[in-house]
C-alpha cells in the first residue's frame, strides 16, 4: 500500500487557492452569455485553474481541483445532469492532457487545445447517450472550434500563470 504524502501549509494554500480560482472562474463564465447556435459553447476559464494545476501540481492534484470544481458548481449553480457532463468531459479532458504532457507531444498551449477538444468529445458522448441521439454529434464541428480557440488562450495564459505561481512558490 502506497504510503500517503502530508501536504505542506503551502500545498494546501495553493490548492485552496486553485479551487477557488477555479470556481470563481466557472461562475464568471456562467454569467457571460455566448451563443453560436450551439448548446454547451463556453470560454472554459476554469480550465485555467485545472492546466494551472497540472503543471504546478500534478495530475492527482489537478484532478481533485477539477472535481471539487465540478462538483461545488454543480450542487451551486446547476443540476445532476450538468455534474455529469462535467465530470466526463472534465474526466477525458484531464486524461488526454496529462498523457500529453507526460509524453511531451506538445507545449502547455497545445496540450491545452486538446485538453478543450476532449472535454467538448467526452460531453457530446455522454449527452449523447443519454438522449440516445447520435445526431447530437453534429454540434462537434461547433464545439471542436470553440473549443480550440478557447483553449489556445486559455494555454497561452496558463503559462503565464504558471511562471508566477512557481517564482511565488519558490520565494515563499
Amino acid at each position: 500500500m502506497a504510503r500517503r504524502k502530508n501536504l505542506s501549509a503551502k500545498e494546501v494554500a495553493l490548492y485552496g487557492l486553485l479551487i477557488a480560482l477555479a470556481f470563481v472562474l466557472s461562475y464568471v463564465e456562467s454569467l457571460i452569455p455566448i451563443s453560436f447556435g450551439v448548446p454547451g459553447v463556453k470560454l472554459g476559464l476554469a480550465n485555467l485553474a485545472v492546466i494551472t494545476a497540472l503543471y504546478t501540481v500534478g495530475v492527482p492534484g489537478a484532478a481533485f481541483i477539477s472535481l471539487v470544481r465540478i462538483v461545488l458548481m454543480g450542487f451551486t449553480f446547476g443540476t445532476p445532469s450538468m455534474i455529469l457532463y462535467s465530470l466526463a468531459g472534465g474526466a477525458l479532458s484531464l486524461l488526454v492532457m496529462a498523457a500529453l504532457k507526460r509524453f511531451r507531444a506538445f507545449g502547455m498551449i497545445g496540450i491545452s487545445v486538446a485538453g478543450g477538444a476532449a472535454h467538448n468529445i467526452g460531453q457530446i458522448a455522454v449527452a449523447a447517450a443519454v438522449v440516445e441521439q447520435a445526431a447530437l454529434f453534429a454540434y462537434l464541428p461547433v464545439l471542436l472550434a470553440a473549443g480550440t480557440a478557447a483553449g489556445a488562450v486559455i494555454g497561452l495564459v496558463g503559462g503565464l500563470v504558471v511562471r508566477r505561481v512557481r517564482r511565488a512558490i519558490r520565494s515563499a
